[in-house]
């Protein structure tokens, strides 16, 4: 590895878990017995507009190499992560993509945040045959046979949140939304689901990752008065929205409703009045009650301090990314790509911290509960669960058993 392409903090950080399983097996490596470790390849956002996101998954990814080299790690060998710190640069996660698949040669990819940083990297993880997992909750379509989705999708999160509004709030949305693949995407899901729900949308704004002024959007939802304001805004700046909503008195007069808000640490750095109340609907909650959705709490908080407490679905999407391939690597015998894939689409389950988690053998995206919930200080109230969800946005397109040399995203005709 070129160790000036990550931090220091972040080399010593990464480097310890591989430190940890070498001393795990200090009678093999004395004798020079000891098996060439399976590597993990990680590229996420430690630091930049996606850091708040990042930061948190790139601490899942340890925590979960860690509880498996522990347990023996996998075939007898330990797992060595090689992670960087992709800063939310694209031209970063290229360099750094090719840098794990062509230099360091590793077994599987877990990374990116938005869809653009996958679409940056996927195509080249398709070249060189390197298996790649994507463990972000975004806007769904990828069929792709070297790719595994953990995280949720519009038909399994969107629709709840949209339902929730025409029954509760009214029948008039106004959407804001990124402005890039995740946010378009949404939005379209969010104006179909409207409109399958007899409801309409008044207008939609986009907005580049950097932008932090909101004053001119929130005049003209003013000026369009509707019964609800519908989110897919992401990352840390456009986190100031929120804020700037609060402060301009429209908290209590227009609800809003996200496809992304609380993924961050916005619960915990954010006043309650700009927080409560705002409602959304993901694969995971750190206030679900379930022994297993606890324990996972417990043991980030062990590992990485107490003040762990703005944990997301990004972060149990993640270590269901690692976990899922694991147990296919044991189910194959082997960490070689197209082994792992046939064990992947048997219909491989694991039980998670947000229950049983299915992989779709023909969509190779997750088939998991969804809960509805809002903050309330600082704590998830949940309002409803989903059990069995199944990923129809994507699987009315895609179907790898039958088409396996499909190779891209789809992106339907969201009219309706």
């Amino acid at each position: 590895m070129t160790h000036g392409t990550i931090s220091r903090r972040g080399a010593l950080r990464l480097g310890a878990g591989a430190a940890a399983g070498a001393l795990a097996t200090p009678f093999l490596a004395r004798h020079g017995l000891a098996a060439e470790p399976i590597k993990l390849g990680s590229l996420l956002d430690g630091s930049g507009a996606l850091g708040l996101e990042g930061k948190r998954m790139i601490e899942t990814t340890e925590y979960a190499v860690d509880l498996i080299n522990k347990a023996g790690g996998l075939l007898g060998r330990q797992i060595k992560l090689i992670a960087y710190d992709t800063q939310s640069n694209m031209q970063l996660y290229t360099q750094y993509a090719q840098q794990l698949a062509l230099k360091e040669k590793v077994d599987v990819i877990q990374g990116g945040i938005t869809s653009a940083s996958r679409e940056a990297i996927r195509p080249i993880f398709g070249r060189s045959k390197t298996l790649y997992f994507y463990n972000t909750q975004y806007e769904g379509g990828v069929c792709d046979r070297n790719v595994f989705c953990t995280g949720s999708t519009p038909a399994q999160t969107v629709n709840h949140i949209v339902d929730y509004g025409l029954k509760n709030w009214g029948k008039k949305a106004y959407i804001i939304a990124a402005d890039y693949n995740y946010g378009h995407i949404t939005a379209s899901w969010m104006t179909k689901f409207m409109k399958d729900g007899g409801g309409s949308v008044l207008g939609t704004d986009f907005f580049p990752l950097d932008v932090t002024n909101f004053s001119s959007a929130i005049s003209r939802i003013q000026q369009a008065q509707p019964d609800l304001v519908l989110s897919a805004l992401v990352g840390a700046n456009h986190s100031g929205f929120y804020r700037q909503w609060d402060a301009a008195g429209m908290k209590g007069k227009i609800p809003i409703a996200s496809s992304v808000f609380g993924l961050g640490d916005e619960l915990t750095t954010m006043d309650t009045s700009t927080t409560n109340g705002i409602v959304t609907c993901y694969g995971w909650y750190n206030d679900l009650p379930a022994p297993a959705s606890q324990a996972f709490v417990k043991g980030m908080q062990a590992k990485f301090g107490a003040d762990v407490t703005d944990l997301s679905e990004l972060d149990t999407a993640t270590y269901e990314g690692v976990m899922l391939w694991a147990e296919a690597v044991r189910k194959a015998g082997s960490v070689e790509r197209d082994k792992v894939v046939e064990a992947l689409e048997s219909g491989l389950s694991i039980e998670s911290p947000t229950g049983k988690v299915t992989m779709d053998p023909a969509t190779h995206h997750t088939i998991r509960s969804t809960y509805l919930a809002r903050p309330k200080d600082r704590k998830w109230e949940i309002l409803a669960s989903y059990p069995d969800q199944f990923p129809a946005d994507t699987g009315g397109a895609c179907d790898l058993l039958k088409n396996p040399r499909t190779n891209k995203q789809f992106t339907p005709d969201l009219k309706g």
